[in-house]
Parts: structure tokens; sequence; C-alpha cells
């Protein structure tokens, strides 16, 4: 209610947010004299084709929603959720007295708060209000010290809008027409993807190279003595080839000693017989390691990957809803600084819980290794004056995060601890075994002080050079001169192996060290390649697939520049260099589609393309053997066939990475027996063979018709009757889990009844049937078909499960996951979800759907956010059914002959 001084009505202020969990939060720290409401994210975005008007739609408007004519001017739109948005922040804005855009102080955030404020035209004071944690004292301070509107930011954020818009849509258009229907391209996707087809191509003109070597446990002379693990080093000098000596076609580096199996194992005999050694050598060296810098957004993303088998988008998610609950400050940054606070509290806390010497004499300060490090913010850290211990907040969080909160927190502390110290020793044992002086050695590590150790230990990721390094272990105390005795002698084989595939860590870290895109928009980049098909994951690797190499090798030939690592990094430069005002949006983007002296321009690119031959583009040598070619049903070998002008074709099986098809792999495939022609049995309703079969578009099942010996006498024909086609066998696909050599008769005969009738609609009385598609499962019932999520649910889905599904808004069952879960929904005791469709997530309690909103993400939508959608759906009643009058023609009369 508005306060009165003096005899004069004062409002409240008015703060807007976009994330409903953070107005919730800051309400409660501002008090009465506030109101908090929130955006829900972006209020409009471009417009979509159906709101663009009609004296537009010839112009570059109509095609991208961007007048490129002047001044590459964007017409945006409110969105359906946005209009009501917007009328409800209109109606609180005509009691405030002053407006407080509240948004993330980010590029986002900045372009958010600009969007409010052109859309609501306040009359009262504006203020732009920044902070970086979700705390009491954070959000006062942010109320103390607002500022203005920072427009460059605003640029940088439409910049990128638009570069993306332009680059996706007129090159998607070309990976559609040349690659296939579904296929896209995008400004910093099409890198990520091209890193790990890059990877993989490494990896498949990769030699592997064979060395032995021989390891031995060795202990002093006299009984009793401790045992330690020794490997051969050397031989009269010469040192002994390890896995880093060979490169990637196999040849050697450098001249080292090479042993082949006969001479390992002649070396071991040898030293079983007489394993007599002396210690020539003791060398040990101290050593320090220093803590890592906290987390930023990037780095977070990599240790919850190695350490929590996070995904990044889940990684984000978690960490989102962890900031705007207040428990760790803004988790988008580039930035590893801490403020004086959140040191001071982080060395308290590790003095209470690791001693004093747990802590050097001096705060640490540390500088971020990003190209585009954006300074303004702070790390991920702890929010608060005291870093709250996991312990201290384990029952207000969740299980994942409980886990990313332990994780923020420890690094947070180790950041400001010692340098642990230790010392590394290296033992050289000599002996003389087949006329040769080989020199073994060993080493062990002690650390003398654990100092940040104690509290975190950062994580790594694979390393192809990891199979030469030993245990570590504890040496005994040994002197030069020393006895020693070599015994359970071992010779050892290796190959060398090739680079480690991507994981979404090292995707991330290679990202951001190449400077492609932002750290903050990683997680949606790798979601956006695993969902479109590109990779795939096999454990916590990233494969490619062969859709991918198509679309790489097309944007390398036609558009080079575009997929080149350091242009699209220069791209992030520039951007960075207009959020600081240095550069002018609208002179650059004209550079970047018309073309200037140092780039060609998007727009040149596009129209002279020339000829692109698709099927070049969608073909892949495998050696001498085979062309690997991509077609509708996915990849398949081609190599000559009987008839010269028709080639024969092998399908690949779908499991077998593009590594993994090698040129004697292909060869297998093409000289395996053809599976088809197999005879599973006969079916007991006809008694005809059903036989499994390897057609063009993969293997299939057929259940043969009788042979007659004697065709039946043809009727003669009547004028105009319709021809008699021969009748045509059963037939139907195998599920893609399925095998040719291994599928049985029961299974067979249930693919050929298909499509199976699921049960009746008891509304409509009409039947659900369940049966395969070219482009996958489904269920139908009448005309309306639906998606559903696994070729295995054709079988085992219920009456049930199908209305559900026909409960919810068409298309969104198409991968229909649960991304989130809540408990029972207060009005239909059903709990509810946030599911994964065709059109982007959606809530349901399973009767009721919402499309979640332009702008938001599922992160943004709490169980009290989830509700209230339900419960408006609810109270806007069914969609009114539309209603199709036919216009009734009348039949013209035939002209009368003359």
């Amino acid at each position: 209610m508005a306060q009165v001084k003096g005899g004069k009505s004062e409002g409240k202020k008015l703060v807007i947010v976009e994330s409903p969990t953070k107005m919730r939060s800051i309400q409660g720290y501002l008090g009465d004299g506030y109101e908090v409401l929130s955006s829900v994210g972006h209020i409009r975005d471009l417009a979509d084709k159906k709101d663009i008007p009609a004296e537009l739609k010839k112009t570059s408007v109509g095609k991208y929603s961007i007048d490129i004519e002047n001044g590459f001017t964007p017409l945006y739109v409110e969105s359906e959720r946005g209009k009501k948005t917007v009328a409800e922040l209109k109606r609180a804005l005509r009691t405030a007295d002053e407006l407080l855009l509240a948004t993330d102080e980010d590029r986002e955030g900045e372009a958010i708060a600009w969007h409010l404020l052109e859309t609501l035209k306040p009359k009262v004071p504006v203020k732009r209000m920044v902070f970086h944690e979700i705390t009491k004292d954070a959000i006062r301070a942010a109320v103390d010290n607002t500022r203005e509107l920072d427009l460059a930011l605003v640029d940088a954020q439409e910049t990128r809008r638009i570069v993306d818009r332009l680059y996706g849509w007129d090159v998607s258009d070309v990976t559609r027409r040349k690659v296939g229907q579904g296929t896209s391209a995008g400004r910093v996707q099409s890198a990520a993807t091209r890193l790990i087809v890059d990877r993989e191509r490494e990896r498949m003109a990769f030699v592997s190279a064979s060395y032995w070597d021989v390891e031995a446990l060795a202990r002093r002379a006299e009984t009793g003595a401790d045992g330690f693990s020794t490997r051969l080093a050397r031989l009269d000098g010469a040192p002994l080839a390890r896995g880093t000596d060979f490169d990637d076609r196999g040849a050697l580096r450098k001249a080292v000693v090479v042993l082949t199996e006969d001479q390992a194992r002649e070396i071991a005999a040898a030293l079983e017989a007489d394993g007599a050694a002396t210690v020539t050598a003791v060398e040990a060296k101290p050593g320090t390691r220093s803590p890592k810098p906290p987390f930023t957004t990037s780095t977070m993303q990599q240790e919850a990957g190695r350490k929590l088998s996070m995904s990044a988008k889940h990684a984000m998610g978690v960490a989102q809803r962890l900031y705007e609950k207040g428990y760790i400050t803004y988790m988008r940054t580039d930035s590893t600084a801490l403020s004086t606070q959140a040191i001071s509290a982080a060395r308290t806390q590790a003095v209470a819980l690791y001693g004093d010497r747990a802590v050097p004499p001096s705060p640490r300060s540390y500088r971020s290794n990003s190209k585009n490090a954006q300074e303004a913010h702070e790390a991920i850290r702890p929010s608060g004056e005291d870093s709250r211990t996991p312990s201290s907040v384990a029952s207000a969080l969740d299980r994942d995060e409980l886990r990313l909160y332990d994780l923020i927190w420890k690094r947070t502390i180790a950041s400001q601890m010692s340098d642990a110290t230790y010392e590394t020793t290296t033992v050289t044992l000599e002996t003389t075994v087949t006329g040769k002086v080989a020199a073994f050695t060993a080493s062990g590590t002690v650390y003398t002080f654990k100092g940040f150790l104690e509290a975190y230990e950062e994580g790594r990721d694979e390393k192809r050079s990891d199979a030469d390094k030993s245990d570590d272990q504890s040496l005994p105390k040994l002197a030069v001169g020393d006895a020693v005795r070599l015994s359970d002698v071992e010779p050892k084989g290796h190959a060398t192996s090739p680079k480690p595939r991507y994981t979404e860590a090292s995707l991330v870290k290679a990202l951001e060290e190449k400077g492609i895109g932002r750290p903050s928009t990683f997680a949606s980049i790798i979601d956006v390649i695993l969902d479109r098909g590109y990779v795939s994951k096999r454990g916590q690797a990233l494969v490619p697939s062969w859709l991918a190499f198509s679309i790489v090798r097309l944007l390398e030939q036609h558009f080079a520049e575009l997929v080149d690592y350091d242009f699209t990094a220069g791209l992030e430069d520039d951007l960075d260099a207009i959020s600081r005002g240095e550069e002018n949006r609208a002179e650059w983007l004209r550079g970047f589609y018309f073309g200037s002296d140092d780039h060609v321009g998007l727009r040149k690119v596009v129209d002279n393309l020339g000829d692109i031959d698709a099927r070049e583009i969608n073909s892949t040598p495998i050696g001498d053997v085979a062309v690997l070619r991509l077609g509708r049903y996915g990849p398949y070998l081609e190599v000559p066939g009987d008839d010269p002008e028709t080639p024969r074709r092998i399908n690949v099986p779908a499991d077998l990475a593009p590594d993994e098809l090698t040129p004697e792999r292909a060869q297998e495939l093409v000289d395996a027996p053809v599976g088809g022609d197999r005879v599973l049995g006969q079916n007991p309703e006809n008694g005809r063979d059903v036989v499994v079969k390897d057609g063009r578009f993969g293997p299939y099942l057929e259940e043969l018709l009788p042979e007659t010996d004697e065709a039946e006498p043809a009727a003669p024909k009547k004028r105009g009757a319709k021809k008699v086609e021969p009748p045509k066998p059963k037939r139907a696909s195998l599920f893609k889990s399925m095998s040719p050599e291994t599928i049985d008769l029961d299974t067979a005969l249930k693919l050929l009844a298909l499509p199976r009738t699921v049960g009746v609609d008891p509304e409509t009385e009409q039947p659900i049937t369940a049966q395969n598609g070219p482009y996958g499962p489904y269920i139908k019932k009448g005309t309306d078909s639906r998606s559903i999520g696994s070729e295995d649910l054709i079988f085992d889905i219920t009456l049930e499960q199908a209305l559900e599904i026909y409960a919810q808004p068409k298309y969104a069952t198409r991968a229909a996951t649960s991304l989130k879960e809540f408990e029972a929904d207060p009005v239909s005791g059903k709990p509810v979800r946030i599911k994964d469709g065709r059109f982007g997530a959606y809530v349901t309690d399973g009767t009721t759907n919402v499309t979640i909103p332009k702008g938001q993400t599922p992160d943004d939508i709490t169980f009290e956010v989830a509700v209230q959608m339900l419960a408006d759906k609810r109270a806007k009643g069914p969609a009114p059914k539309r209603t199709t009058r036919r216009a009734t023609t009348t039949r013209k009369a035939p002209a009368k002959k003359k």
C-alpha cells in the first residue's frame, strides 16, 4: 500500500528481475517498500515469419527479421507469454515512483533490461541495479549503488544475435539441400563439430607402433626388505623407446632403442637367472604444487564433468538453481577474481579446518587466462560473508545441488591455501645382461606438506602418454653402491594409441583455449550437436557421426573462413570490442555480411557457391576397398556390383565408430556372407517360410509366397477394367537394436504382424495402433500420428500410456524425456514434470500441458512456477475447436454437343 508523507502519496519502487526464483529471494531482502516482479527471461525476440507485416515480406526483413539495408535493424515482437508479462509489469509500474532493472550483469541480462525499457516506456526514474550474489548485504548494496544502462553491452548482444541469425539461416539452407533435411550450421556449433571431427580424422589416420620393455621388482639384498617396481630405461647408455618417442604415423621422433618381443624375453630370462644389480645413482628433487584458481564457468563445467559425471548442461542448470537460491555467486563468469570478503572467509575456513600453516602469509590473487575474460564479475564461489560449509546447507539442497556446492566450496577454499611441497626420488640400478649394461630406474614421490591438497585436487583428462607413467610409490632408503636383487621380471609389450576423443569436459577446455564461443554458451552448444545427431556419447567420449563428417566437409570446402578456428575466435574478440564501445555495431555487421578488406563477407560467399556435388560431399573413401556414402537411411559402403550399372551396397553397423571403419574392417563387411535368405521358420498361421534378408536400406524380414507350378489362365480383359496386381509378400524392417544373425522366429512374427492394435480410445472410439515408419516409431489414431520414444515401445506401450501421449500438445511427444520432476500438483494430484518435446520444453501433470515460453529455460522453472503455469492454463479452458466451413459448389453441366 502506498505510504503518505506530508500529505503526498509515495509509491513503491518496482524491481524487475528475469527469474521467478530470484524474484522471491530478493523480495524477502528488500521488504515492503519494494515490489519485485519477474520478466521470466526475454519478453521479445526477432519476429517469426507470421508476425512480419505484408509490406516487408519481400525485403530482408521478410527473410531474416532484420533490415539489412538500414543499419541491420532487427524487427522485434513480443511473445505471447511476453505480452501477458508486459501487461502485468505496466500495471505495477503505474503505482511505482522508481524502476530498478535488476537483470543479470552480462550481455544477455543487459539486453533484457533494454527490451524492458523499450517496451514499458516508463515515465518514472529508471536505474540499473546489478549484483553478483543474492544475499541481503549484496542486494542492499546494489540498491545503493545503481548505474545507467550499458548500451555497448546491449549492442554486443544484439550483434551476436544478428550474426547467428544471418549465419544460421544462410548456411543451414545449404546444408539442408546438400546433406539432408534437419541439418543445420551455426557460428559456434559448426566449429565445435569440426573440432570433434578433426580429432576423429586424426584417430583414423593414426598408425600404431609397438615397442617392448622389461619390468621387475627390486629389493635390497638382505632378507625381508621392501620391494619396489623398476623399469628398464637404457641399454649401454641408449634410452629405450617410450610411447611419446613415436609420431602419429608410427615413426620415431628421435634415436632410441626399440626392443622387440624376442629381445625383451631374452633380457627377462637372463635376469631371472641372475638378478643381481647395484644402485648407481640416487637423485632427490624437491617440488611444489600450487592450487588452481577458483571456478569460472568453463572450469566449473569441466570439473563437474570429471568429478561428478555431469554434462555441461546439467552442471549449468544446477548452478543456476544454487545462484537463485542464494548459495553461490553468479555462475556465468570468466573471472577468477575473489572479493576481499570472500578471500578472508576462505582463509578463515582453511585455518579452522587445517591449521595455521594451511594458508600463505599473503592472500592469493589470480588473473584469468581466458582470451575474452570479463573481469567485472567475480569467480564462482559460495555466497555470503562466511562461506557456509556443505554440511551446514545440506538439508536445504537436493543431491546434485549439494554435490556441486561441495565442489565449488572446496575449490574456493583450496584456492587460498598454501602450496603443497613434495620430494621426488629417482633411483638408478645397473646390471649386465646379454653382454650389455642394463639400467633400470624407479621413482617415488613423498609429500612433505599437503597444503591445498587437504581440501581439493583438480581432476584431469585422459592423455595418451598415461600408459608410460609408472604408479607412484614409496621408495626405501637407498645409497649408491647398495646391492639389490631383481625378481618377478616381466617383459611387457606396448602399442601407441591415438589422441583420446573429446569428452564434454575436454571439449569445453578446447573451446575456451581457442576462444570459440563464450563459456556461458558451451552447454547449449554441446546439447545442440548431440541433439542434431552430429555427435553421440560412448561413455564420456564424444563420437562424431558420418553425418557430422558430411556437414564439416561441406563447410570446409565452401565456407572455409566461417569454420576457421581463428576467424571464429576473432568474431568473439570483435564482439568484446563492441561491448567495450570500441567498435561500431552497424559498421562491423556491414563488414561481416558484405565484406571488407580482410574478410570476404557472408553474402558474397553464399552468392558465389557455384555447383556443389551433394554426392561427393556425402562420400568418404575407405582406403581402396569401398566408398562410404551417407544416404537417407544412414551410412553404407558402396562397391562395384555384378552389374556395372548397379553398385553393391553394404550396411554399416550403427555402433561402429568412424575410426573403427578401417580398410580391413570394411573388407570384412564386404566379404561377409549376405545375411539375407536365412530361413527362420514357418508362420504357423499360413505355413509360409519367414526369412531374413539384407536389403538396400538394411536388413528386413519377408514372408515368402508359395510358388505356383502353372500360371492361372488369364481371364479376358474387359475394356476399362483395372489391372490386377499380383499379391505382394509381407515385409518388415528390423529394429535398430536387432541383428539379422540373432533374430528369432517369434520376434519376426511380431514384426510382420505390425501395426499392433494398442486399444480403442474410449472418447472417440477410434483404434490406436503402434508401428514403425521411416522417421521412427509412432502411434496412430485416425489421421493423428504421434512419435514415441523407442522402437521397443511398439510392442510394450499400453493404452493408458498412449492416451497420455494424445493428451499432450501435438508433437510434444517427440523425445519427450523428463528434464525435471517435481512433487504432485495440488489440483490434479499427479506428479509435475518438465519434458522435452519437438517445439521445446513444456510443463505437464499428465493431463494439462503448458509450453515453456521463449527466452525461458527449464532451469528457470521452479515447482511453484510450474504449478502456477498449469493453473493459468486450466483457467483458460480448452482451446476452441476450429470449424471449417466447406464451400458448396454446383457442378457445371456439360456443354451441349453441336
